[in-house]
């Protein structure tokens, strides 16, 4: 399972496609984490001033029509990791039937990520 971190408006736009955020077209990859405690200091990192529930795609690998690749991350990593973490970059569209549920980032009063809850 690896994770990805997106609001739930840009999650929801178009429900009847697979997903792709605009990093795809500008770095041709899809930015993911390998593990929770990542994917929450992903959260606070780069989406601390996201508008609107911040939601976490559980995705499996296995089901992916897009490869993925574990790559050196290609701008800063979060805070507490250093230069040799490796994240899985996914080599195109997510299909939606690749994800196997979502989780909610949830955030105190400042916008800091503090934990991840099944989203129903």
């Amino acid at each position: 399972m690896i994770f990805h971190v997106v609001p739930l408006d840009d999650w929801l736009a178009v429900p009847d496609r697979p997903y792709a955020p605009p990093t795809l077209g500008e770095e041709g990859f899809i930015h993911c984490s390998p593990d929770e405690a990542t994917t929450l200091a992903v959260a606070d990192t780069f989406y601390r001033d996201a508008v609107g529930p911040l939601m976490v795609l559980m995705i499996d690998e296995e089901l992916l029509d897009a490869p993925v690749r574990w790559e050196s991350a290609t701008s800063p990593a979060p805070p507490g990791f250093g230069p040799g973490a490796l994240f899985p970059h996914v080599y195109g569209h997510i299909n939606r039937t690749a994800v196997a549920g979502m989780l909610e980032v949830q955030r105190d009063e400042d916008g800091h990520a503090v934990g991840l809850a099944v989203w129903s």
